[in-house]
């Protein structure tokens, strides 16, 4: 049993027809605060801009960074600009893809984002005894890269395929959303799936084909800001004011 209590009012979340298309953009947001002194010494830290060629590996070299310096915590607020993010040292999921995207558009990559509403369910496994205040749906920003050259037949790289053609992707105990590994972390040794399209998941109990747990696919937007204007965040302002102050200790997988 999810729960509709703690969502916002008035916004429509279903799929459209037409899914929306996005360019994309390099700009600074207000989430994305490239201009940051927090941001611009932690892209300092990951090294000049990669060239179009070294474009792939050097996100997955910034990933990882964001995995070890950023602790996994269940922060709700989505709107938290990534400069807190960082300074702090504990961000979401979520939070922690927006750090990512930070240090793309920092290196002059553009970046957009694929609007999904996710079942509330999928998040059972974390919230064994919460169940009743687990939202119905969650907005998820799912990052997009404009690399050029990268795939044929399309620039945008989800971050689902970051690590695709890794050794250790699709490889070892399939993502299941419980115990201390999170949704960030698993991108790097395993396919996420939110389509049902990807070979490399395994089939025996399928928990990396996600695809499951969606109930809208919103389209792309240009930023994560862009969505959550649209959208909503999925809580509403009253919850997040009193559940941040205690999620945004709490260690993911605890």
């Amino acid at each position: 049993m999810t729960s509709t209590l703690l969502m916002p009012r008035g916004h429509g979340r279903r799929s459209v027809a037409v899914p929306a298309t996005a360019s994309g953009s390099t700009a600074p947001t207000r989430i994305l605060d490239l201009a940051h002194p927090q941001v611009r010494a932690a892209v300092d830290a990951l090294g000049a801009p990669p060239s179009t060629a070294t474009a792939v590996e050097a996100l997955r070299r910034a990933h990882h960074w964001i995995a070890s310096e950023v602790r996994p915590v269940y922060s709700i607020d989505e709107a938290r600009p990534v400069s807190e993010v960082l300074r702090t040292g504990r961000g979401s999921c979520s939070q922690r893809m927006a750090a990512l995207e930070a240090v793309a558009r920092s290196w002059g990559i553009p970046t957009r984002v694929r609007g999904l509403v996710v079942d509330g369910a999928f998040w059972y496994p974390r919230f064994p005894r919460l169940h009743a205040l687990v939202p119905a749906q969650v907005v998820l920003a799912w990052p997009e890269f404009h690399l050029p050259g990268h795939t044929p037949d399309d620039p945008w790289l989800p971050i689902s395929d970051l690590f695709a053609d890794t050794p250790t992707a699709g490889t070892g105990t399939p993502f299941t959303n419980s115990g201390p590994e999170t949704l960030f972390e698993a991108l790097s040794r395993t396919a996420i799936d939110w389509d049902a399209t990807r070979s490399t998941c395994p089939t025996t109990a399928g928990p990396c084909d996600l695809s499951a747990h969606i109930r809208a696919d919103l389209g792309h937007f240009d930023s994560r800001d862009a969505l959550f204007t649209r959208h909503g965040q999925t809580l509403c302002p009253a919850a997040r004011l009193l559940a941040e102050p205690v999620l945004s200790h709490r260690a993911a997988g605890l």
